[in-house]
């Protein structure tokens, strides 16, 4: 019997973008091509863009080795990216109707987004009403958050290199107010991304070792956030230090459920998926901590520099990327739809991992949280196990190539005019 003739495969990027998402970009290029598709194209803004029919061949724009190589160092979603929510088939099939007529005009076989959550969510509705249809495309997720709340992985492609440089700015912050006297002493409170889950703030434990205390105090959004016991605990450090440095996530509440961020902050953003913008949480602390404790302070928000440092990428992320990414692609390759690749961690010491496919209807719309055990008991730390978990992942290097000084990223000219 002749095997049927390959056609075409389109892929998108979704959400926030990280250090290492276009590595997984790369992977599934890599991996199409191997495996002998004809056209990879890149939707431009993710779905949002595709159904206005703005995409590319991405052979047009990776046509060496070297531009696959700089594609995984460039920061940011190449393509371009989106947060468009796709309505429930049933409140408008007629746009599902459009999106799959698009997909047979560009004759495509395979559908991957590279995403969290929200994207995840657009596989799932995707492939559901592929199955309704009867139609042979396949809808596949390629993992890809900063957050790492994914269910069913063991961490996201992108929180690597965010937890690494998390760890490095966190100690270089330490190093900072360490060399200074202030009158009262000092508290620095460093803001850190990842909503409602506490990875990415757990990861400011790496910055402790033989040269580092760390911080004095790590606030998760898994457990309910007192402010007046957070003054008491800074007014305590003040008495033995002149320089405190405490690390809180966005997206820490009181008992009550109200964001702290909202206690001092006007901003009402609500982007597609119902998620309020989290920002502010470190300045009204600091305006707390100067009321109350007389003291000098300091909010500092990494904000985007969190998933935008390419230069301080880990090496594990990077490849873990590229190697998620051509999982992704060679499940749709056999026949795979309605799945996510997922990283499976084999061992700790010596760190190994592998990659599976787990139905992406058990990951969707879900959010993983740091375990309660890797809390301490008085919620103000992490525990050895979160180190243990954390460390393997910011293993390694990936150096920019420089160009003048400055790292070169994978640019096409024109490019720009398409996003």
């Amino acid at each position: 019997m002749e095997e049927k003739k390959k056609r075409n495969v389109i892929v998108g990027q979704s959400g926030g973008p990280t250090a290492a998402i276009n590595s997984s970009l790369a992977g599934v290029y890599r991996t199409a091509k191997d495996r002998g598709y004809d056209k990879v194209y890149g939707m431009i803004h993710g779905v949002q863009g595709l159904l206005q029919r703005r995409y590319i061949d991405l052979s047009d724009h990776i046509k060496t080795g070297l531009d696959e190589e700089l594609l995984k160092r460039t920061p940011a979603a190449y393509l371009g990216s989106c947060r468009y929510k796709l309505p429930e088939i049933s409140e408008d099939e007629k746009l599902y109707e459009d999106l799959f007529k698009i997909l047979e005009e560009l004759e495509i076989d395979c559908f991957i987004y590279i995403g969290g959550n929200d994207s995840m969510d657009t596989i799932k509705k995707l492939s559901d009403y592929g199955t309704v249809k009867g139609s042979d495309i396949r809808f596949v997720g390629c993992p890809k958050t900063i957050d790492n709340d994914l269910a069913l992985t063991d961490h996201t492609p992108g929180y690597g290199s965010a937890a690494k440089y998390i760890g490095t700015s966190v100690k270089e912050i330490i190093r900072d107010g360490w060399c200074l006297e202030t009158k009262n002493g000092q508290v620095i409170v460093v803001e850190i991304m990842g909503r409602n889950a506490g990875w990415l703030t757990g990861a400011a434990v790496l910055a402790k070792g033989e040269d580092c205390d760390g911080p004095d105090a790590i606030y998760l959004p898994e457990l309910p956030f007192d402010v007046d016991a957070f003054v008491e605990k800074c007014r305590e450090l003040l008495k033995t230090k002149s320089s405190v440095v405490m690390a809180v996530s966005e997206g820490i509440r009181t008992a009550g459920g109200t964001y702290i961020s909202e206690m001092g902050n006007n901003v009402k953003y609500v982007d597609a998926f119902g998620h309020k913008q989290l920002t502010g949480t470190a300045r009204y602390l600091c305006e707390v901590l100067a009321g109350e404790l007389g003291c000098k302070t300091r909010g500092i928000e990494l904000s985007t520099l969190q998933r935008a440092a390419s230069h301080c990428a880990s090496r594990v992320d990077i490849l873990e990327a590229f190697e998620v990414g051509g999982a992704a692609m060679k499940a749709a390759d056999e026949g795979e739809s309605g799945k996510m690749a997922v990283i499976v961690r084999t061992s700790d010491d010596p760190y190994g991992s592998d990659t599976a496919v787990k139905d992406v209807h058990k990951i969707a719309n879900d959010e993983r949280m740091v375990p309660r055990e890797w809390i301490t008991e008085d919620g103000t730390y992490v525990t050895d196990e979160f180190l243990t978990y954390v460390k393997p992942l910011i293993q390694g290097d990936v150096p920019p190539i420089m160009v003048d000084g400055i790292p070169r990223h994978l640019w096409v000219p024109g490019f720009q005019d398409l996003l």
